[in-house]
C-alpha cells in the first residue's frame, strides 16, 4: 500500500530559524515531541547520531532526514517537517546547505523504508520540491502532499 506522507506527518513548521545543524535538527525532534511521536530522549539521539558519523542524514541537495536508530523514547512511527527560513550548513561536501528537515522516527529498522521511498518519490520531483520549498504555511504543505499522494484505490 501507497504511504500519504500528508498522513505520516505528526508536524509541520515552516520558515523556522536555525543558527546550526543542531538547532535544526531540534526543530525536528521537537515536532515529533509534540506529534506524541517520540519523547525529547529521541532527540539528542539524532544529534548524537550525526556527531558520530558525520552529515550522512543530508540525503539529497538541501534536505537532511533526521533519524536515530529505534529506541526506547520512540513512541509510533512519523515524520516531522521543518522547512529553514535560511538554510544551514550540515558540512556535507554536496548537498548542503540544507533548508528542509525531516525528522523521522520508526519502531524498528525496517518500518521506515516505505516513508523514505513515498519522500524520496516527493522530494525527486523538481516541480514538486519547488512548491514544497515555497509552501508559507503548514496547511500547504499538508494540502500539497495530500493532493501529490498516490491513489489507494
Amino acid at each position: 500500500m501507497a504511504i500519504n506522507l500528508a498522513e505520516e506527518l505528526s508536524s509541520i513548521t515552516t520558515n523556522a530559524t536555525a543558527s546550526d545543524w543542531r538547532e535544526a535538527i531540534r526543530h525536528a525532534g521537537d515536532g515529533l515531541v509534540a506529534g506524541g511521536v517520540t519523547t525529547e530522549a529521541y532527540t539528542d539521539q539524532m544529534i548524537a547520531a550525526v556527531e558520530e558519523h558525520g552529515p550522512y542524514i543530508v540525503i539529497a541537495p538541501g534536505v537532511a532526514l533526521a533519524h536515530a536508530r529505534p529506541s526506547e523514547s520512540v513512541k509510533k512511527g512519523g515524520l516531522s517537517w521543518v522547512s529553514l527560513a535560511s538554510p544551514v550548513e550540515f558540512g556535507h561536501k554536496s548537498n548542503d546547505p540544507v533548508s528542509l528537515v525531516i525528522g523521522l522516527a520508526a519502531l524498528d529498522h525496517t518500518a521506515h523504508i516505505e516513508v523514505l521511498r513515498a519522500v524520496a518519490g516527493i522530494l525527486s520531483d523538481p516541480a514538486a520540491r519547488r512548491r514544497l520549498d515555497a509552501a508559507e504555511s503548514a496547511d500547504d504543505v499538508r494540502s500539497f502532499l495530500a493532493d501529490a499522494a498516490p491513489s489507494n484505490k
